[in-house]
């Protein structure tokens, strides 16, 4: 496994095109993964790239769940946008609940924890670059509004915690909202009523992960919406958070594109080893990449 650093795009480019290179994995920013991707793909040879990457992992509170748990939860979701200054590939960026006062509370608490944290060192100065000039822009969106921000100025190179929110109709109608941006940023989704959740479901390209926060009610009483859900993700998680990727034989880290370059395959648990051993896949263009950035 190559890591792929601030060493410059030349560098991966050439490693990834060389004649021996046969299998590259990546895990990171779709970005890098697809241009990763397009290199192996016009590479000569069986260089095969397969590439795992950041997206949204949207989480969708449902109403009975924020109801009975809306402090515990924006505590728990806090926690998980912040670990590891936001830079894990299954990082929540998409927070999807129904406006009423339940969302109010999770909103409130929500920011309230963001507050507290302080910014953190990112991995390289790409990356930092790349957080702040998306941040950016998603905030400088009509009809977003930040929620909060670190009480405690960052340093050179240090990302942000940041929260913000829009309406269902803003996310939908608005692209720049549908760019990922990789650090400790999520930006929570207004819907009207279930049916407008729905609506923002449909609009959600492929994941890693989805989340339900829900009760066993939600679940019942919300079939269509758990229906679409499942349908966008590799791995569907029922009251957690995403940023948990346990190397265990359940685990699933894959899902449909643009998470991933080929859905076949996860690169965690025992079907992992299937990325270089199935005699079902064509090695002559890109493989599955899990890049550490």
């Amino acid at each position: 496994m190559l890591t792929y650093t601030e060493q410059g795009n030349e560098v991966g480019e050439a490693l990834i095109k060389h004649p021996l290179s046969k299998a590259v994995g990546f895990t990171g920013s779709f970005l890098g993964g697809k241009q990763l991707f397009d290199w192996g793909k016009s590479a000569k040879g069986t260089n095969t790239c397969l590439c795992r990457n950041e997206q949204h992992q949207p989480c969708f509170l449902l109403p009975e769940k924020l109801k009975r748990s809306a402090v515990d939860v924006a505590k728990l979701y806090a926690g998980s946008i912040t670990l590891g200054v936001g830079q894990f590939c299954t990082n929540p960026g998409l927070l999807i609940g129904i406006d009423n006062d339940d969302l109010e509370a999770f909103i409130q608490t929500l920011g309230e924890e963001i507050r507290k944290v302080s910014p953190g060192e990112m991995l390289h100065t790409g990356i930092f670059k790349n957080y702040v000039e998306r941040r950016a822009n998603a905030l400088s969106q009509e009809n977003v509004e930040t929620i909060a921000t670190s009480e405690t100025e960052p340093l050179l190179n240090q990302g942000t915690p940041t929260v913000a929110s829009a309406t269902a109709q803003a996310f939908i109608n608005n692209p720049v909202l549908h760019l990922e941006v990789f650090g400790p940023y999520s930006i929570v989704i207004r819907c009207k009523d279930m049916d407008e959740m729905i609506d923002v479901t449909k609009h959600i390209e492929g994941q890693l992960t989805a989340t339900l926060m829900a009760t066993e009610n939600d679940i019942r009483d919300h079939s269509e919406l758990v229906e679409f859900v499942k349908n966008i993700c590799g791995r569907l998680i029922l009251n957690g958070v995403p940023t948990g990727v346990e190397v265990c034989l359940s685990m699933q880290h894959g899902g449909p594109f643009p998470a991933t370059t080929d859905s076949r395959f996860t690169s965690v648990g025992a079907d992992g080893i299937k990325d270089l051993q199935d005699p079902s896949v064509t090695r002559t263009g890109p493989m599955n990449c899990y890049l550490m950035n």
